[in-house]
């Protein structure tokens, strides 16, 4: 599961064995359960095929 970090970490933190990433980027390769619970917690979010704001449109937009 790819996750975007959306809270950085303090000096010398760790996230499963390695540095605690930069608030926004990317991370893979983290077991699921880790990624799920940061997921949880607010401390990430998945990264989808769709960025967020641009899935789905509301009923009644884009029509005429």
């Amino acid at each position: 599961m790819k996750i975007r970090m959306l809270v950085g970490g303090p000096p010398g933190a760790v996230l499963h064995d390695r540095p605690w990433p930069a608030e926004g980027s990317e991370v893979d390769g983290l077991p699921t359960t880790v990624a799920a619970h940061l997921i949880a917690s607010g401390v990430a979010e998945e990264v989808t095929a769709t960025p967020p704001g641009r899935g789905r449109k509301r009923k009644g937009d884009g029509d005429g």
